[in-house]
């Protein structure tokens, strides 16, 4: 720290406040500073800041191996999240959600000194690892049930599906038809309680629903089955690539949309705007599940508080959706 200073013709203090962050340096000469320390190619030592102030400045990311959009880009909300709070991230990604593989990451981020840990658990197996975490460490889990002991930050997916869902009757269609994801994602089986409620809700008849994957293969399929129906004017689709899927079915059919059926989506995917038509979906900030989980994570960690946080996702009108 002492040669950087010597180079930028500041103090070592002033060098202190510049890897610090602090806000009293002026811009020219935290340029200055910075530049010095490329020049002698300067890294902080992360073990000795750690043993002088018993914080690794660390966090801890469980993520799980998935081309899934909803996880991914939790993922990356909660690591762009942490990254501008100024703290290092670890990441650990598992192939199964199952306890062991998640305990498994606990331990590895343990092991490199975490101050605390977010984990994607969209599973109950996932969260009861997290419940198993050490006392002391700071935890939060992402998604998934609402029914943990852990802290947690998810989007209220019931409340989603009843937007779609109304949406849909607003528009005068007699009743909505949902093509679902899997049975054992909490995501998938809260989508289908707010599309029920809503019917109910409204007097209308609740048809069948069946759950399948979280892709457009599964989509396709349910939806050719629906297209053969010719009853039914309006589809609420538990994710995006399953209304895709449903789309290409309904074409191949010569079923029009919005004209002859009106298709909703989940989670307003990048790709969204330019289906053919448009998708009207439910839009899911991520980047504000990732600042929420970094809030509450940071939280414990200074005052020991706790708690959940739920996000009200918001319908995003396109034009894959008309009058019935």
């Amino acid at each position: 720290m002492r040669d950087v200073a010597r180079l930028a013709g500041v103090s070592h203090q002033t060098v202190s406040r510049v890897l610090n962050d602090h806000p009293s340096v002026r811009d020219e000469t935290r340029a200055r500073v910075l530049e010095a320390m490329r020049a002698l190619n300067y890294r902080r030592n992360l073990a000795a800041r750690t043993l002088a102030t018993s914080r690794s400045g660390i966090l801890g990311l469980i993520g799980f191996e998935s081309t899934l959009y909803g996880p991914a880009s939790m993922l990356y909300g909660i690591e762009d999240a942490a990254r501008a709070a100024g703290y290092f991230v670890s990441v650990v990604t598992v192939r199964s959600l199952e306890r062991s593989a998640v305990l498994e990451a606990v331990d590895r981020l343990c092991a490199q000194a975490v101050e605390g840990i977010v984990a994607i658990a969209p599973k109950e197996s996932a969260a009861n690892a997290l419940a198993q975490i050490p006392d002391g460490l700071g935890r939060v889990g992402v998604g998934g049930a609402g029914e943990t002991s852990v802290p947690s930050v998810r989007f209220d997916n019931a409340a989603g599906a009843a937007l779609a869902t109304r949406h849909l009757l607003d528009l005068g269609h007699a009743t909505v038809h949902h093509v679902g994801g899997p049975a054992d994602w909490p995501e998938a089986r809260d989508r289908v309680d707010g599309w029920r409620s809503t019917l109910y809700a409204a007097g209308r008849i609740v048809p069948p629903v069946e759950h399948g994957a979280w892709t457009a293969d599964w989509g396709y399929q349910a939806g050719a089955a629906l297209a053969r129906d010719e009853t039914v004017t309006a589809i609420f689709c538990a994710n995006d690539p399953i209304a895709l899927g449903v789309l290409r079915a309904l074409h191949e059919a010569g079923r029009r949309v919005p004209d002859d059926v009106s298709v909703v989506g989940f989670d307003d995917v990048p790709e969204a705007g330019y289906f053919l038509p448009p998708l009207t979906t439910v839009r899911q900030d991520f980047a504000e599940l990732g600042r929420r989980s970094l809030d509450l994570l940071v939280g414990q960690l200074s005052d020991d508080t706790a708690g959940s946080v739920l996000l009200a996702p918001e319908l995003v009108v396109r034009s894959s959706t008309s009058a019935g």
